[in-house]
């Protein structure tokens, strides 16, 4: 079982800015998101980033822009594996303007990148949900569509990348223009399966 609860900070949680990557000679730049002890589910704490710290990654295919991600080496962790794992978590937009954009949760390995395409998240606005969005991550490459790999004719297939996930996150993708405002999260877990 993975749990953030973020009631005592980001607890390893970033925003990926594409663009200050480029022109810092290739460098990642992950800009960590922000946290309040207050003001989440059930008042509790909870994190949250905006348009100020991500950028469109335009390597992926579709344009991605990776807002909330973190990696298992981040908190000294082995790779999971996520095969048929449940995630719970509670997403809320604050002035958020997707621009035509769909939220999706994202698995990242071996250089390889799949979005779970097959189930688009909704992202009350101004409050949070009153359940969770709840869904599990299949192990259906119909279900998925890979958006890069570091060696684009050779993408790692989804079921190896699952077994040994290194990152995982939520992702905009199909904005006609970026996605601007503010994205908060809280209440996120993982149940393997």
């Amino acid at each position: 079982m993975i749990k953030n609860s973020f009631d005592k900070g980001p607890e390893s949680w970033y925003s990926y800015d594409y663009h200050a990557s480029i022109v810092s000679g290739g460098n990642n730049i992950f800009k960590m998101v922000s946290s309040r002890r207050q003001g989440g589910v059930n008042d509790s704490g909870y994190v949250w980033t905006d348009h100020l710290r991500w950028s469109a990654d335009t390597p992926e295919n579709p344009l991605s822009i990776l807002p909330l991600l973190t990696y298992r080496s981040w908190i000294n962790a082995d790779a999971i594996d996520l095969r048929e794992a449940q995630v719970s978590v509670y997403l809320r937009g604050d002035n958020l303007k997707l621009n035509g954009a769909k939220c999706y949760f994202w698995v990242h390995s071996g250089g390889t990148r799949w979005h779970y395409h097959g189930n688009p998240l909704t992202i009350s606005e101004g409050r949070w949900s009153d359940e969770p969005l709840r869904f599990i991550l299949h192990n259906d490459e119909s279900q998925w569509h890979n958006s890069w790999s570091h060696i684009p004719n050779s993408p790692m297939p989804l079921d190896q990348l699952l077994s040994q996930a290194a990152s995982y996150g939520f992702s905009f993708a199909g904005f006609g223009s970026e996605v601007s405002g503010t994205l908060c999260m809280d209440e996120f877990e993982i149940q393997t399966a």
